[in-house]
């Protein structure tokens, strides 16, 4: 009785009448694209720009880098449990209150001088964000039948491929040209504004669902919610702070995966989990969770290190490197559409599709490690198109690969296991990273002094000490890129066998009318 209760099929089955009959629902999963697109831009620009905040705020940097953990902790601790307060409150409700808070708080942040009071605001806001992009992955599932069902995971796979790139022209946009750092927060209230109209005409009114909250997983929560936070500390802090060797990072650490591993027990037991850990027992959803997390890992060549070795060594601003994002974000309007039309053949093999797109990511991370202290923004165009190929092409393919072994009724559980993942794997993947080429730095800087002292004693004039440093410093930091980039590409090729493995799945049947119904 309790199991039938809190399972999501009731609110499913309800609505599969009006998804079929009305095209509503189709403005309001509009509007649910529009708050999960405003959601990425609102994490990576406030990101980007982090230095104009600090230097506006008057903040040190050590302070400021909070600002960015603050926000990404309350993000990740939304992705778990987002779904089941749609389900629990309504999609349409829950939608509305988040933007509401997001865009009341956006409109606040700027005024806001207190360090603690800011990093307390900016915390909410990522829980507010964090809970609209899980719900992106559960609308289209919920209200797409499977003949035109991966155009709205296309659209999932754009706030992964899309926002990200956008953000470093639009965080450049509002500090070089408008020179106005306010706008880093109030840009996402005109775009939380046409999402909350669509949302509020296009989704059905419904009722909240009471006793789901007498039978949920409370203990897991009050477990599960420090975890995320403790976790997201380490390892957005942990590179500041050198890891062990900071109590700080170690304690949360330690903590937070002790606390995850009583989170994920109760989960496992209990009768109407936030996450269903059993639906990882299946091929493509276990293994391609494993994927996704190792995807993410490799998509930081086409953003992070473009713009650590741009920003770090030639001192570009974030307009400066808008190109090389705009490179990969604009295609992405039109292929990712493209590639789940070409996943609708029957020729087409969805796990080739995947391969395919990560031969051409590992490609470019290929030409990324060409990379010399002589490159600049130009040089990176052929990597970058090469990415803006191979992402959707990935992307698209293993949402299709995983989704398609989910019943309708699990889209709930699916939803909020990705997602979790995908914001746990951009943390992961970013400190791991990071370290590495913090690490590979160390390394080619003794080794540049070495062979530096040993040339300096057949010189007539060496170099000054400073200036040494200097040199040193620089060609470090690109040897460590380029080893980065080496890495990733090495890693992209080592995917391959895994997505091999996965189950085929054949094409969808696609109606007549279908997909003529997503123009409406």
């Amino acid at each position: 009785m309790n199991s039938i209760a809190l399972s999501p099929a009731p609110v499913a089955a309800s609505e599969a009448p009006l998804a079929k009959s009305s095209k509503r629902p189709l403005v309001g999963l509009a509007g649910i694209f529009l708050a999960a697109m405003m959601a990425g831009l609102n994490t990576r620009v406030g990101a980007l720009a982090l230095a104009d905040v600090r230097g506006a705020l008057g903040l040190g940097l050590d302070d400021a880098s909070w600002l960015t953990t603050a926000y990404s902790a309350g993000e990740l601790i939304a992705m778990p449990f987002s779904a089941w307060f749609a389900l629990t409150l309504s999609l349409r409700r829950l939608e509305l209150w988040m933007l509401a808070t997001c865009t009341s708080l956006a409109l606040l942040l700027p005024f806001i001088h207190d360090l603690d009071l800011l990093l307390g605001l900016r915390f909410v806001q990522g829980i507010a964000s964090g809970t609209t992009i899980p719900l992106l992955m559960m609308a289209a599932l919920k209200f797409l039948p499977p003949p035109i069902r991966l155009y709205g995971l296309a659209m999932y796979a754009m706030t992964a491929t899309f926002a990200p790139n956008l953000a470093i022209w639009l965080a450049g946009h509002w500090t070089d040209e408008l020179q106005d750092w306010r706008w880093v927060y109030w840009q996402i209230v005109p775009l939380a504004l046409i999402a909350a109209g669509l949302i509020a005409w296009g989704l059905p009114r419904e009722p909240v669902q009471f006793p789901r909250f007498r039978q949920a997983n409370w203990t897991g929560v009050a477990c599960g919610v420090p975890a995320l936070g403790l976790l997201t500390v380490a390892l957005d802090q942990g590179i500041r702070l050198d890891w062990f060797h900071s109590a700080l990072i170690t304690s949360t650490l330690v903590a937070g995966l002790a606390l995850l591993a009583i989170y994920l027990l109760t989960e496992w037991f209990h009768p109407s989990p936030f996450i269903k850990l059993q639906i990882l027992g299946r091929r493509n959803l276990g293994l391609g969770c494993i994927l996704f997390v190792s995807l993410l890992v490799v998509l930081l060549s086409s953003s992070l290190l473009p713009a650590s070795y741009l920003g770090s060594l030639q001192d570009y601003r974030p307009l400066q490197m808008a190109t090389i994002g705009l490179i990969v974000a604009l295609p992405q309007l039109l292929l990712g559409a493209l590639v789940a039309l070409l996943l609708y053949q029957k020729w087409v093999d969805a796990r080739l599709m995947f391969a395919l797109g990560l031969c051409l990511v590992a490609l470019a991370c290929l030409c990324g490690a060409q990379l010399t202290s002589d490159w600049n923004r130009d040089q990176f165009v052929v990597a970058q198109t090469l990415q803006a190929l191979g992402q959707p092409m990935a992307v698209v393919s293993m949402l299709f690969l995983i989704t398609s072994v989910v019943q309708p009724t699990e889209g709930p559980y699916v939803s909020g296991t990705i997602n979790t993942l995908r914001a746990f794997g951009s943390l992961f993947g970013a400190a791991l990273v990071g370290q590495f080429v913090v690490v590979r730095s160390r390394f080619h800087g003794e080794m540049l002094l070495d062979q530096a002292a040993l040339a300096s004693n057949a010189l007539a004039f060496a170099p000054q000490p400073s200036q040494l440093a200097g040199i040193v410093g620089q060609q470090s930091m690109v040897l460590s890129i380029a080893d980065a980039y080496r890495v990733l590409g090495l890693l992209a090729v080592l995917l391959i066998p895994l997505v091999l493995r996965l189950t085929y799945i054949p094409a969808p049947v696609i109606q007549a009318a279908s997909p003529p119904s997503l123009q409406g």
